[in-house]
């Protein structure tokens, strides 16, 4: 064993590699992306790791190697879960036989995400177990432990870490590679009684799944990872519980201070619920409070257990509005509301004592020009707001402005996605008109032109998000003879969760050359007539490209295709004549480059050097040719 400083899903890779995982797929989605690029990373030669099309592609690969007895992880974020809903909801039934990891990441707050969907309740809905880690070091150590007992139930088991978990790092205690665990998995064995849905398989795996989960509800309840633990306060008994989970667990343990009298029930199993051992931790209590991310789960299973266990405790929490309905929980959120249900003083007025620790030396006086030496020195100013923009260079600003001019003056809808191509939504864009999840703005756009005919509609999607799950949409635009302009944003990446690569792209994970799929074939495949391909920081042609394809009946498309910026980055920076710039900001005003920066003092535009790609957009669109020197990759 040695200790390395990993993050989260380092940690957590690091830990699927230790128990021998043989097959590893997944969507890139954030916070979860890093799980898989790090097994990719450290992969020691025979496992095979893929980035899917999609969750439910993804989630299919790993259900099909633990039917042949290997070991499988897939990856996502907790919105992926959704796209893989429907595999993953009939392999409760089904099981496996190698043991499977599905790891669905959560995202509080959201800080990255459409949503703030919670998996624990999912894993219910579902019918399977669920481990939930509060620190790097436990999410490693639940990943061996969540295989073994996939293995030993047959069935896949949920591990779900939040962003704080995901994106935290720590000291992380872990095998040697030589001791990782190496399995030759059995392989496939033929038997449709087992592997073959129907529906009278389907109602025994349901009297036997809740068989199971009963059982294993009361076998929880001495795992190690669910524990009860009293505070050293003066009462032997105390009358007050604090139920908790995950992060919000180290949230608990910061904000306890020396002398509260408190029980700690902590649930690392939200599901199956460990009943019995709730049971013993409400015993003689009164209050207890439940501090939990997302969903009241934990509450709700406690008030549960009071009403069949007969116990008359009060529970607080979510449900009660002692705990904040929506969003991440901090150390401060968690401690104000210790302090409310413990009858204590805010922390700053009652600061915690820390029991023989010496007393700092006190640092001799400052000179005049060393830092301040005020008793009370002022607070620091508020961070400033940073809102997501596209960025400077980004290709999708030209496609999304050639778009915009080519249809000023016309009555027209801009259906988007998930993406980069998100912040398109932004002024002075303002081209992204709907947003739901990833693959709708292509059957949105349909949904439109149904009830307003007159309307050219155009869908949005780039080019990752086109074959996880666009292609679906415009088969059925075509099929249904809808009216409406596909708009492809090839990047030639997977842009916004880290640059990972795509059937389109022409590698895979595993680091092989292979021959890309195209997107414009597979348009003309589907039956498009018109497809057309053009460079979005050509403006002059991209214009006209889409004055030309938007008057096309039917389903059409432009595949603007331009590299992102991060990876294909030029070296001329574009620069400004102060002698021919009036001033007129037009440049400013109609793209919100971030490199583009109105000077106070000149009122004319002048150009961040430290951001600027020379992507030459500026230049073309500026009216006195005010701007040169750029150069479009």
């Amino acid at each position: 064993m040695h200790r390395e400083f990993l993050m989260g899903n380092e940690a957590m890779a690091v830990g699927a590699l230790a128990a021998g995982v043989d097959v590893v797929a997944g969507y890139p989605g954030t916070p979860s992306t890093e799980v898989l690029e790090t097994v990719a990373r450290r992969n020691p030669g025979h496992v095979y790791v893929e980035w899917s099309v999609n969750e439910k592609a993804g989630l299919e690969v790993a259900a099909g190697a633990a039917y042949a007895g290997a070991r499988s992880l897939v990856t996502m974020k907790q919105v992926g879960l959704n796209v893989a809903s429907d595999p993953l909801m009939s392999l409760s039934y089904v099981g496996v036989k190698g043991g499977m990891v599905v790891l669905v990441a959560d995202d509080p707050g959201p800080i990255s995400s459409q949503t703030e969907q919670d998996t624990r309740t999912f894993a219910a809905y579902a019918k399977l177990p669920l481990l939930d880690p509060s620190d790097p070091q436990e999410a490693y150590e639940m990943m061996g432990e969540a295989f073994e007992l996939s293995e030993e139930l047959g069935c896949p088991v949920i591990v779900r870490p939040t962003t704080r978990v995901d994106h935290g790092s720590a000291d992380v205690l872990v095998a040697d590679e030589g001791d990782w665990a190496r399995r030759t998995p059995e392989g496939f064995v033929r038997d449709p009684g087992r592997w073959v849905i129907f529906p009278a398989l389907s109602v025994r795996a349901h009297a036997a799944i809740e068989a199971r989960d009963a059982e294993l509800s009361r076998r929880l309840s001495s795992y190690a990872r669910n524990a009860v633990r009293q505070t050293a306060g003066p009462d032997a008994r105390p009358r007050l519980g604090v139920a908790t989970h995950g992060i919000s667990a180290t949230y608990v343990d910061e904000a306890l201070r020396e002398g509260d009298d408190v029980r700690v029930l902590r649930v690392a199993t939200p599901y199956p619920f460990p009943d019995d051992l709730a049971e013993r931790f409400l015993d003689g209590l009164d209050e207890v409070l439940c501090v939990e991310e997302l969903d009241p789960v934990i509450e709700r299973a406690l008030i549960a257990t009071c009403g069949r266990r007969g116990l008359h405790v009060t529970i607080r929490g979510k449900l009660t509005g002692d705990i904040q309905p929506s969003g991440e929980n901090t150390v401060e959120s968690v401690s104000e509301a210790l302090d409310r249900f413990l009858g204590r003083k805010p922390a700053g007025s009652s600061p915690r004592a820390v029991p023989h620790e010496p007393e700092a030396p006190v640092a001799p006086p400052c000179e005049e020009d060393c830092l301040s030496t005020e008793k009370n020195p002022p607070a620091p100013p508020q961070l400033p707001v940073r809102p997501p923009v596209l960025c400077a260079g980004c290709p999708h600003r030209a496609s999304f402005y050639a778009v915009k001019r080519a249809m000023r003056g016309r009555k027209a809808v801009f259906c988007g996605d998930i993406g980069c191509y998100t912040l398109g939504n932004a002024a002075p864009l303002d081209m992204v008109d709907t947003c739901l999840c990833m693959g709708a703005g292509i059957n949105i756009a349909q949904g439109v032109t149904r009830v307003e005919p007159d309307t050219a509609a155009f869908a949005f999607v780039g080019d990752s998000t086109f074959f996880a799950s666009g292609i679906t949409g415009v088969v059925n635009a075509f099929y249904n003879q809808a009216n409406m302009t596909l708009v492809v944003l090839d990047n030639s990446t997977t842009a916004m969760t880290g640059h990972q690569p795509h059937p389109g792209t022409g590698r895979t994970m595993m680091g092989q050359v292979v021959e890309r799929v195209s997107i414009e074939r597979v348009l003309l495949a589907i039956g498009l007539r018109v497809v057309e391909t053009v460079d979005p920081l050509d403006l002059d042609a991209a214009v006209a490209t889409v004055r030309r394809v938007a008057e096309e009946p039917g389903v059409k498309a432009i595949v603007f295709r331009s590299p992102c910026v991060v990876l294909a980055r030029p070296q001329a920076r574009s620069t400004v004549d102060a002698e021919r710039c009036v001033g007129c900001l037009r440049c400013v005003r109609e793209l919100g480059c971030p490199a583009l920066v109105p000077d106070a003092a000149t009122g004319k535009v002048a150009i961040d050097a430290a951001q600027c790609t020379g992507c030459t957009l500026c230049e073309q669109l500026c009216p006195t040719h005010a701007i040169s020197g750029g150069e479009r990759p």
